[in-house]
């Protein structure tokens, strides 16, 4: 066995760290209040049985080795001090070394050492013991009183320290444990020598100073061996599998038909181009399952945390399909797959993706769809696993930044929670909705969008959150009245670090209210100014990002899934807005040249309207995905194109440049 000193686990917080030492201090000391003349006597009993045993066993070495560490002041001094001292300095030195210089060690250290503890402290309570200097008539020497030593059990300063606690010898464990936590940290043999030395040392001195017996060294090995066996053999299984809180959360929040899926959708090829085949697509996605390790895991049944678990090869059939579109379908009958596919919740008994490959579009095009269940995947993990499979091969390149020491963190995180705290409820509750999803998709010029946003000092994702609250004020006048005038909007956050994988969600979520007026952009940005000044506050993220990766992790499944229904959704926001970042070059997929790109979002239960937008080749793809019941994705989309080619206009040398849909001959027409 081995424990992983990767120095990419993330360091717990000093102030949890003290929390649970603390605990483990009242938790003996509870143990030491278990008085009373009956569990004396029991413990006197089983201190003379313990005799018994080990002169029948020939170890009762601990009569002869006191008499002569006694009759030795100086040397009987220092054992006292050994006695006292070293198994609390190296333990504490141990946990504190791993603490600032090995964080996933520390873990697996902490909790092994508080599980050895516990057991040993259930022992306490269930075994009463008296070591053998409290055993009248025997005639063992009390050194630790006899030296005077300072600080030592039995010794004034901690008269009241609990006497009964013979069996297991903790100061065995504790030397013990180190040296099994040494050897997994390093392999230098003076270091484990120097260990082995210490622990040797403790078991002479504890007998010798008759503060234990010989056999308390061996349910003390048991119980260190054990804590140590449990706690690896945990994690390991942990690490294997389990899901992250931050993905367990998408699982939870997906009921009454409301199904999580993020993925892509791609446009391939054009007049004289190959479109790839359905076997095609499967040799290459199976090409690439070492690169995606969930689509080759599914969720493994039962209750309790949620833990992936090796499915083995995907049923090509079920995961990557064939479908032609009727001819004159065009691309409403692309959204209308696109749709389903959004509607369609995965089978958790297989692995949560699919994908679906479509011929029949107009100008000898084809389209490939793929999601995955949002456990898997954020918008941009979706992202980068689909860039896996086009080629060239390109890895999105993730701003660099320098993380914030932990006090700044810690004080985003209370500031955050503050924030969180005052953002409230929308004004206006939205129908629950439906699972039916409505589907469209538009392609604004990036540079245009860009300008604009200089234009007003503003940013790309604040001028699509304006564009989106004028489109559908302009679309729903009934819905903006209803909600008052603002359309509450859930903004994802990437913070993602450069070089991660593309597993999990490491995003968090951001609350702005949009102005749902249909007015010119500049007048939609003004007003938005003030809610969009949260994009631009890390504080709100980062607690974001804590209560959903940590906060989380200390509360059971059923608190956390109560928490993630009742936060994800109408009572908090209408819409979910993302903009995630591109490349900036051409694709092909098995030699089609890919022309669009589009990212699928999701709606929120309740909340009716998820827009995604992923600049790709000098362009902003959006997707509009809808809660069928409530929005029509189509209308909303006619609307943004009308409100861009206002705003383009303005101010603009360059014209609109329209959605390709409006310029396409013949059958792509509406």
């Amino acid at each position: 066995m081995s424990v992983r000193t990767t120095s990419h686990s993330p360091r717990p917080p000093a102030w949890r760290e003290l929390v649970i030492g603390l605990a483990l201090f009242a938790v003996y000391l509870g143990v030491d209040h278990l008085g009373g003349a009956g569990r004396r006597a029991a413990a006197e009993r089983h201190a003379r049985g313990l005799i018994d045993l080990e002169r029948w066993l020939h170890l009762d070495v601990e009569r002869s080795w006191n008499a002569w560490l006694a009759s030795r002041h100086t040397l009987m001094v220092a054992a006292n001090y050994e006695y006292a001292t070293t198994y609390i300095l190296s333990a504490a030195l141990l946990l504190l070394l791993t603490y600032c210089r090995m964080p996933g060690v520390y873990r697996m250290a902490r909790d092994s050492f508080v599980v050895l503890n516990l057991l040993a402290f259930t022992c306490f309570a269930l075994l009463p013991v008296m070591p053998p200097r409290l055993l009248s008539g025997t005639g063992y020497v009390d050194t630790v009183t006899t030296g005077s030593t300072i600080g030592s059990w039995g010794s004034p300063l901690v008269a009241d320290a609990n006497q009964l606690a013979a069996v297991p010898s903790l100061h065995i464990a504790w030397a013990l444990w180190v040296s099994v936590m040494l050897a997994r940290i390093s392999q230098r043999r003076w270091l484990q020598a120097l260990s082995a030395v210490h622990v040797a040392l403790t078991f002479v001195v504890v007998v010798a100073t008759a503060n234990h017996f010989v056999l308390d060294a061996v349910p003390a090995a048991i119980f260190v061996l054990a804590s140590v066996f449990v706690v690896e053999r945990w994690q390991t299984r942990s690490e294997r599998g389990l899901l992250a809180t931050s993905d367990e959360f998408f699982l939870d929040v997906e009921h009454d038909g409301n199904a999580q899926n993020v993925g892509g959708y791609v446009l391939l090829g054009g007049p004289g181009a190959t479109p790839p085949t359905v076997e095609q697509v499967r040799e290459l996605i199976r090409s690439e399952l070492g690169s995606f390790p969930r689509f080759t895991s599914r969720l493994a049944p039962g209750r309790g945390a949620a833990r992936w678990e090796p499915a083995g090869e995907p049923d090509w059939s079920s995961h990557v399909t064939g479908q032609s579109l009727p001819p004159g379908t065009g691309l409403d009958g692309m959204d209308q797959v696109v749709a389903r596919f959004c509607a369609q919740e995965l089978p958790r008994d297989r692995p949560l993706w699919r994908a679906v490959l479509v011929d029949g579009l107009p100008g000898e095009r084809s389209a490939f769809v793929i999601v995955m269940h949002h456990c898997m995947a954020d918008g941009i993990g979706a992202v980068v696993q689909s860039l896996g499979l086009l080629r060239p091969r390109f890895e999105l390149p993730i701003p660099a930044a320098n993380a914030p020491s932990v006090a700044r963190r810690a004080v985003a995180v209370v500031v955050g929670l503050g924030q969180l705290a005052t953002d409230g409820q929308p004004s206006a509750l939205l129908p629950t909705g439906s699972s039916r999803r409505s589907y469209s998709s538009m392609q604004l010029p990036l540079e245009q969008v860009r300008s604009i946003a200089r234009a007003h000092d503003a940013r790309v994702t604040e001028v699509l959150l304006a564009l989106v609250g004028a489109a559908t004020a302009a679309a729903y006048p009934d819905l903006a009245r209803t909600c008052e005038g603002r359309l509450r909007v859930s903004v994802p956050m990437m913070l993602r670090a450069p070089g991660s994988g593309a597993d999990g969600n490491v995003t968090a979520a951001v609350i702005v209210d949009v102005p749902l007026r249909d007015q010119p952009l500049a007048d939609q940005l003004r007003t938005l100014r003030t809610s969009a000044a949260a994009l631009r506050s890390p504080a709100r993220a980062v607690a974001s990002r804590w209560v959903m990766a940590t906060a989380l992790r200390c509360v059971p499944r059923p608190v956390r899934r109560s928490f993630a229904r009742s936060v994800y959704g109408r009572r908090y926001f209408h819409a979910i807005v993302s903009n995630m970042p591109g490349p900036d070059r051409d694709f092909t997929l098995r030699g089609a040249p890919v022309t669009r790109v589009m990212p699928l979002l999701p709606p929120a239960p309740g909340a009716p309207l998820a827009v995604g937008a992923l600049s790709w080749g000098g362009l902003l793809d959006v997707s509009i995905v809808t809660d069928a019941a409530t929005l029509d994705a189509v209308l909303l989309r006619e609307a943004l194109d009308e409100r861009f080619a206002a705003a383009a206009s303005v101010g603009v040398e360059d014209g609109f440049a329209p959605d390709e849909r409006q310029i396409e001959p013949g059958p792509l027409g509406r």
